[in-house]
């Protein structure tokens, strides 16, 4: 699950992560009164209006932006709310911004030059374990970090079993080229943030920029935090920062059906039970000529109402030009599968205008196809994967 920039920060707030303060505001007037009470807490003369949208980049596309007083800060924030912001990690379409945060300006003249910071923490499933990855180099793609000036990005893996050492907070500070109070700074600023993380049930923290300030504060300017759906039992409160209208709505939909769905590019629609399946068919499809439009697995159940729902969420995108339904007959039978493929289509009437392939294999496979064959429906059946891709590749030409 993804968080906003400000949920994120709430959370680091709470393990003790130094961020920078923050309001959030849903209109340009919020932002305002958002802005005056910044002001009155923290003293911060200027603020910045940032777009609080589930992508990075944000800033590329125009969805962060210094405002000098409180004129500037409405004007943003009027611009930004309610714009279709384009950032390297949207769709060409972009995201509809639905509130900004109104953040302090933390990059205040002082003793020594500000610096910034890349730093992140996630699992390394390679080695199973965790890890510390950072840069000088802050306020940069990491990615491009990596390409031109590899040997900038360090790590540090984390033994699960005895957690984050002393030792290696200090290596982080070390590495990153600070001494005094900024060092003792980072040290405490890796140690909560790596216990954020483990508390939280996170399984990414990405800070970029992390930032010494010119009084030698470490703090988090930003906060890109990812927590792991199946640890949301743990945390109650969390289930609540979800913001569907950042999701795909197909997506959403699959889920409270108990569909697990991805939304994909391609134009053949995928049904099949088992994630190991379902990727053996989606590479099936390729081979075929076509592109997959959705990863989607049934499950281990395949009645007539799951069957109905896969077929509609499947539907809903317009570019599928076929559907492909590949069971694995093991825990259900074949033909109870093909009794509720049957059942579900003619429920459905006349909304089903693509061609449709059913390949059925393992218990009453045979049975399963007879049925398939008999029911006078525009079904396909198919036993053998190379069938079944010779059909998909036979309606897509």
């Amino acid at each position: 699950m993804n968080l906003h920039e400000y949920q994120g920060k709430e959370i680091l707030s709470s393990y003790g992560v130094r961020i920078q303060r923050g309001i959030v505001a849903q209109n340009k007037h919020e932002a305002v009164a958002a802005a005056k009470q910044l002001t009155a807490e923290t003293g911060t003369g200027w603020h910045v209006v940032k777009a609080q949208i589930h992508a990075g980049g944000r800033g590329k596309g125009g969805g962060v932006k210094l405002a000098k007083n409180i004129k500037e800060v409405e004007e943003i924030a009027g611009e930004i709310i309610g714009m279709n912001l384009i950032t390297p990690q949207t769709s060409k379409e972009g995201k509809k911004v639905h509130q900004v945060l109104i953040a302090e300006d933390v990059y205040y003249p002082g003793d020594s030059e500000p610096e910034e910071f890349y730093m992140s923490v996630l699992l390394n499933r390679a080695k199973g374990r965790n890890m510390i990855m950072y840069s000088t180099e802050g306020g940069m793609d990491i990615e491009t970090v990596a390409e031109k000036t590899p040997h900038l990005i360090f790590t540090e893996e984390v033994d699960p079993a005895v957690g984050l050492m002393p030792f290696q907070a200090r290596r982080v500070a070390f590495n990153l080229g600070l001494s005094g109070t900024a060092f003792k700074e980072m040290v405490k600023f890796v140690t909560a943030l790596y216990t954020a993380y483990i508390k939280s049930d996170a399984s990414l923290f990405e800070i970029n920029p992390v930032l010494k300030t010119s009084d030698d504060k470490i703090m988090a300017v930003d906060a890109k935090v990812t927590i792991d759906d199946n640890a949301l039992y743990r945390h109650k409160d969390y289930v609540d920062l979800r913001d569907l209208r950042e999701e795909n709505p197909i997506e959403v939909e699959a889920k409270e059906v108990g569909l697990n769905y991805v939304d994909l590019d391609g134009n053949v629609g995928c049904m099949v039970n088992g994630a190991g399946l379902a990727m053996a068919t989606m590479d099936l499809i390729k081979q075929a000529g076509g592109e997959p439009a959705n990863f989607l697995d049934v499950g281990g159940t395949a009645d007539a109402k799951r069957v109905e729902a896969a077929f509609r969420i499947i539907l809903k995108d317009p570019n599928v030009k076929a559907i492909l339904i590949n069971i694995f007959g093991g825990i259900v039978r074949c033909d109870r599968v093909a009794q509720g493929v049957v059942d579900a289509y003619k429920n459905m009437g006349d909304s089903i205008k693509v061609p449709i392939i059913v390949r059925l294999q393992g218990t009453n496979a045979d049975l399963a196809k007879e049925l398939i064959d008999n029911s006078g429906l525009d079904v396909l059946s198919a036993t053998e994967f190379q069938e079944a891709a010779d059909k998909v590749q036979a309606v897509l030409s």
